[in-house]
């Protein structure tokens, strides 16, 4: 079976605060499970959960960089 991280484990990997992955997981956002002395996440899941939200750049917007 694959090895469950904790909260503190997804947010150092993340980079967000407790407080971020709490909200996230209270509003069902992102995948974990619940246990009796907290939440736990898949790697893989979040992973994959992270690679979904990717946001694609737009190549047709020309900008005026030299003012």
């Amino acid at each position: 079976m694959e090895k469950l991280l904790k909260i503190d484990d997804v947010c150092d990997l993340l980079q967000v605060k407790r407080s971020t992955v709490y909200e996230w997981t209270h509003a069902e956002l992102i995948p974990h499970y619940k246990f009796p002395k907290g939440v736990r996440f898949k790697e893989a899941e979040v992973d994959s959960w992270v690679k979904r939200r990717k946001v694609r750049c737009r190549n047709s917007i020309k900008l005026d960089v030299c003012g």
